[in-house]
């Protein structure tokens, strides 16, 4: 019982059965909220016939999307949402279901939407919330709309999707088409990029090999070359070829830096080696400008002995410190020795002339004019130097035998004394050359005292001269076992064989250099000769390697000498259009040749460098010349492309006289370097914007074109869905052809190609079509004039049975043209004046004449009307088209106007008639 009380009870919308709950919810109202949400329980009722009634109640497509995300949701839920969406069902405006679309994450939600939506954008809304290329590839090929099938197709990317469009979408030869274009590009740049890494493999090994290998003349070049070939192709390069590339440029750079610094290693020492010669030839004009003024003068004092001696050291200290890095010239180093030899013969005469002072002193004071004599002749004074003035008074006394030797000039004790107590500091540093040339001159000094020294000073001078022969013999000391080292070296240094000539004479330089070092410390005649037998064995030796030198040199002049006389012929006569990267080349090339052409002999480097100097310059003025001429020739070219770009011109046409202005300008040559860049960056910038007008323009024309194709296939897939149901819609043809031809031309390509022949068939099939109910309305209207006819031919039966011929009067109900108005009196006169002969003579060929026009097949009985026919209207329709339903309204009307008629005749080709009629009458399919 309770539960029988429960079940009266209860809503009728939980009765368990399904019809009752059904029933129910046509009384519950959407309206309300608690029946609104009892419809939305019902909607996921177990029944489905209380689903799809619940469901139609419900029309929020809000509330369907939050009961289609509950596990339990039905088909029918899912239908009647997408029914609502799509616009089957419900009044809901577009921009509201492209919204609620918009938000969708179903895919089968979302692809029925894209395939029924009643609206390409709701499809293409739908379209772009699907990412999977499954649906894409579906939505491509089964789209009833032709954008959507298009956007759809323009989203698949992968080969594989490609190649199912190409194959599947047989729907649409465009999308077909775009997928097969599409996957042969997506193949052929697959086939590029395999090509490209081969290549670039191709081009890494090259380089590696490059950078295996040793400096020639076009190393760098051929790097350049292949650094360009691998700029082209880098943007396509994996990390490992790019690490490739980098190591193998890096070993090319270092190979081209180490060639640099040799170069410039060698090119240093080449100025180097210059300079010292230089330095040297100053030394020995200064040294031999020296000696000659010491011949020239009147006496030589001790002051004179001391500053040549000091020039002597610190020109041999110099000289041995070039000569350390770089080998005198043969002819300067002779010079030098002359000097040296002429040095030695006026010191030797002066040590002479020391030793017999105190002698001469003697002679003098005493008279002794023979011991003086011989004591002078000791001395072998060079005949040509300038005598001292104890040699003077010597020779005056010889002369003239004077008896006072002449007074000294006066010199201040003082003075003196403060010279010795430098002397003395000098002595305690140890300064032996310095305190040697102070001891002379205080020597020098002591002779021309008017009085003699204070015992003191005097005692005080020979003390101070002891200790400076203590430092000599010191230095002796220290110097006598170098002495003996450096011979026994060089010595030794003879007999080595294995030792190239260019090591050999390097090591001889630096062994001369180091003796020459030593100066006077520790000499002696024996180790002299020993050393110098050596080296006169040493240069024997290396005479042969010299004289090759020598011979190098010479060559490396005569090519200096030929570079600067092409260089000369060149500057000679310039060519006008003189290219200035082809003169810098020549320039640079000169300079690295120049570079490579030394060493050169001695006297002829500077004559020589001078000219290949002053050519250069020369050179470098006209290169200047040139690029200042370009760059004038380049700013009128800027100017006139300002001009271009202002002038009013079609962009195409523009751009064109662009490109040339562009060939010009590669044609020139490059400006000097400072101005180059800029006007070239002022050039590009003002092509740039000529092009981007160009291509601006054909972005319009390509969107116009674009518009047009759009236009052109929307009224091809309308005029395609359009089947015309009467001929009176030939107007709507007329005016789909007049459209077609305003959209005209339309771009080349296959696309317009394609849509032009389906253009072409849709408008024949649609004429065709029209034809077709055209001739199908002709022959319906027999039916009309089938009671008229009817008429005329019992009048005929009558008036052939022997009655007046009548006049059949045409029914107020019926409405016929003028021509089959005119056809209905003709037949009224034929009745009185024709004949039966004539009338079924006439109706044969009229029959034989509707079985060509149906298509029908012709008697053979009826060859010669089938031929008359044709020839007929051949005749007739010549320069003149007629259609085949004015054709038939033709034969209806003289049908009409055929008579008087026999009653069997006309029974006898009344069925044949109708028959062909009725093929007529047929209406062509939908």
């Amino acid at each position: 019982m309770p539960g029988l009380l429960r079940r009266l009870f209860s809503p009728r919308w939980k009765h368990p059965d399904p019809e009752v709950r059904r029933q129910a919810v046509s009384r519950l109202d959407p309206s309300n909220g608690d029946q609104r949400r009892t419809l939305e329980r019902l909607v996921l009722d177990p029944d489905p016939g209380v689903r799809l009634a619940a469901l139609e109640t419900i029309d929020d497509p809000e509330r369907l999307l939050t009961l289609c995300g509950q596990p339990d949701a039905s088909p029918e839920l899912r239908q009647h949402l997408v029914a609502l969406l799509a616009g089957r069902r419900g009044h809901h405006d577009l921009p509201a279901r492209i919204a609620l679309v918009e938000r969708l994450e179903d895919r089968t939600l979302l692809n029925e939407l894209a395939l029924q939506g009643d609206n390409q954008q709701l499809r293409l809304a739908a379209l772009a919330r699907l990412d999977a290329e499954e649906d894409l590839v579906r939505q491509a090929c089964d789209n009833g709309i032709a954008a959507v099938r298009h956007a759809a197709a323009a989203r698949v990317e992968s080969e594989a999707g490609l190649a199912r469009l190409a194959h599947e979408a047989r729907r649409d030869r465009q999308v077909a088409r775009q997928a097969r274009e599409r996957l042969n590009r997506l193949r052929a740049d697959a086939a590029s990029l395999t090509a490209a890494r081969a290549e670039r493999e191709a081009l890494l090994e090259k380089l590696e090999r490059h950078a295996q290998g040793p400096w020639e003349p076009l190393y760098a070049g051929r790097l350049r070359h292949l650094m360009r070939e691998w700029a082209k192709l880098r943007d396509l390069a994996d990390a490992r070829q790019e690490r490739r590339y980098q190591d193998a440029c890096q070993r090319c750079r270092k190979i081209l830096g180490d060639h640099e610094a040799q170069e410039h290693a060698r090119h240093a020492d080449h100025r180097r080696r210059e300079d010292a010669d230089q330095a040297r030839e100053s030394l020995v004009e200064a040294l031999e400008e020296s000696l000659e003024g010491l011949h020239q003068g009147e006496q030589l004092t001790d002051q004179d002995i001391a500053s040549l001696r000091a020039q002597k050291r610190l020109m041999a200290s110099r000289w041995q410190a070039l000569s350390d890095h770089h080998l005198a010239d043969e002819a300067l180093r002779h010079r030098y020795d002359e000097a040296l030899a002429e040095y030695e013969r006026i010191v030797q005469a002066r040590v002479r002339l020391d030793e017999r002072a105190d002698a001469i002193e003697q002679a003098l004071a005493e008279g002794d004019d023979d011991r003086l004599r011989a004591l002078v002749e000791a001395c072998g004074w060079p005949a040509r130097l300038a005598p001292t003035p104890l040699l003077a008074r010597a020779r005056e006394r010889l002369t003239r035998k004077p008896q006072d030797g002449g007074g000294e000039p006066d010199a201040s004790l003082a003075h003196f004394t403060e010279e010795l107590d430098q002397l003395e500091g000098l002595l305690e540093r140890g300064a032996f050359k310095g305190a040697s040339r102070l001891h002379q001159r205080l020597r020098q000094q002591a002779e021309r005292l008017p009085r003699p020294l204070p015992p003191a000073d005097q005692a005080r001078l020979k003390r101070l001269a002891a200790r400076l022969a203590e430092l000599r013999d010191w230095r002796g000391f220290v110097a006598g076992p170098k002495r003996d080292q450096l011979c026994q070296t060089i010595e030794a240094l003879t007999e080595q064989s294995e030792m190239t000539e260019a090591e050999l004479d390097r090591r001889h330089r630096q062994l001369v250099k180091e003796w020459k070092a030593l100066g006077d410390a520790a000499a002696n005649r024996e180790l002299s000769a020993r050393f110098r037998t050596a080296s006169d064995r040493i240069k024997e030796r290396l005479a042969p390697w010299r004289e090759r030198q020598q011979a190098e040199r010479q060559r490396h002049l005569e090519a200096r000498q030929a570079l600067c006389e092409q260089l000369e012929t060149l500057l000679e006569q310039p060519a006008h259009e003189a290219d200035p990267d082809g003169l810098r080349e020549i320039r640079d090339r000169a300079r690295e040749q120049w570079r490579r052409l030394a060493p050169v002999p001695r006297e002829q480097a500077e004559p020589t460098g001078r000219r290949f100097g002053r050519i250069l310059h020369e050179l470098q003025a006209l290169i200047d010349r040139r690029a200042r001429e370009i760059a004038e020739a380049k700013r009128a070219l800027i100017h006139e492309t300002r001009e271009l770009l202002a002038r009013d011109l079609p962009p195409g046409q523009r751009a064109d006289q662009a490109k040339a202005l562009q060939r010009r300008w590669r044609s020139l040559g490059r400006a000097p370097k400072g101005e180059e860049q800029a006007l070239w960056r002022e050039f590009r910038g003002l092509c740039d914007e000529i092009f981007a007008s160009r291509e601006a323009a054909r972005d319009d024309q390509a969107q116009r074109q674009r518009a047009r194709l759009e236009a052109m296939q929307a009224l091809i897939d309308r005029m395609d869905a359009w089947h015309p149901t009467q001929s009176r819609e030939t107007d709507m043809l007329d005016e789909a052809i007049r459209e077609a031809s305003a959209l005209e031309p339309l771009p080349s390509g296959r696309r317009t190609e394609g849509m032009r022949r389906r253009w072409s068939g849709i408008v024949r099939a649609r004429r065709e079509r029209l034809d077709r109910l055209a001739l199908a309305e002709e022959a319906n209207r027999w039916q009309a004039i089938r009671p008229l006819l009817t008429a005329h031919l019992q009048a005929d039966a009558r008036h052939l049975a022997g009655g007046p011929a009548e006049e059949v009067a045409l029914p107020h109900d019926l409405d016929l043209p003028p021509e089959l108005r005119r056809a209905h009196e003709a037949r009224n006169t034929a009745r009185r004046a024709g004949t039966t002969a004539e009338a079924q003579e006439k109706l044969a060929r009229l029959r034989a004449h509707l079985s060509l026009l149906a298509g029908g097949r012709v008697q053979h009985r009826d060859d010669p009307l089938r031929l008359a026919i044709q020839v007929e209207r051949l005749n007739e329709n010549m320069g003149q088209a007629i259609s085949r339903a004015d054709e038939l309204h033709q034969l209806l009307g003289e049908l009409l106007a055929n008579g008087p008629m026999p009653e069997q005749a006309w029974e006898h080709e009344v069925g044949e008639l109708d028959r062909m009629l009725e093929i007529l009458a047929e209406r062509p399919p939908p």
